[in-house]
């Protein structure tokens, strides 16, 4: 995961101070073919390239609405993909139009056509990445994560289809994104197991007359062999 931090600081969500305590993890995408994160985050950092319309969400109300998220994912000014941090992680964002705004860590997907495969698997990855950073940060389980028209169907979230409109095309659900996440989960926790040493002796020789066998360990202890001992049958 690539995640770097542009806090907007400007936007009213921001502005209006309110916390929550997060219990899960609400995936977004922007419904708008554009890919680029200085369409939502700005202003230029150096890396996300500039915005010539200056519409991106660091301002009161970006277009009039009342819209504010946790994070973006999409791409910078070269090419590569990136998350964006713009909320602080507990800081209550304006993302589900609904009771999750209360509960919920909402990030959005920077959308395209939705048809590069190349695209939407970079950035489902860098999702996956992320919530399996936030799921340690929080104390989540995969089954802590839906998209909007999951909130939408539970009655926490305004009507919307994303992410089950994009992630099918591509052979993907939010049951697979769990899946991988919880993956990703188990694979951290596992113990790693210590390894054990293994000592191999040396037996220099067997006497039947202890004071040969005496002679011969003075002779080994001088050589600077200091842990040699006698052992007897």
């Amino acid at each position: 995961m690539n995640l770097r931090k542009l806090i907007l600081t400007n936007n009213a969500c921001y502005r209006a101070g309110r916390t929550i305590k997060p219990k899960g993890i609400m995936v977004h995408s922007t419904g708008a073919n554009n890919p680029n994160l200085k369409r939502y985050v700005g202003p230029d950092d150096g890396l996300l390239g500039k915005n010539q319309y200056n519409n991106h969400w660091n301002q009161d109300k970006p277009g009039g609405r009342q819209v504010c998220v946790h994070a973006f994912i999409g791409k910078l000014a070269d090419g590569s993909i990136a998350t964006y941090q713009t909320l602080p992680w507990n800081h209550r964002g304006w993302h589900a139009g609904g009771a999750a705004n209360n509960t919920h860590i909402g990030f959005e997907i920077c959308e395209d056509g939705l048809t590069d495969a190349s695209y939407f698997s970079a950035v489902y990855k860098e999702a996956v990445e992320l919530c399996v950073y936030l799921c340690k940060l929080y104390g989540f389980s995969e089954r802590d994560i839906i998209c909007h028209s999951e909130g939408y169907r539970r009655g926490i979230a305004s009507n919307h289809a994303d992410v089950m409109h994009w992630f099918p095309k591509h052979g993907k659900s939010m049951d697979t994104f769990r899946a991988e996440v919880k993956k990703l989960l188990s694979a951290e926790n596992k113990t790693v197991e210590p390894v054990k040493k293994k000592y191999y002796r040396v037996q220099i020789g067997a006497y039947s007359d202890k004071s040969n066998a005496n002679a011969q360990l003075a002779k080994a202890k001088k050589a600077g062999f200091t842990d040699a001992f006698i052992k007897y049958d």
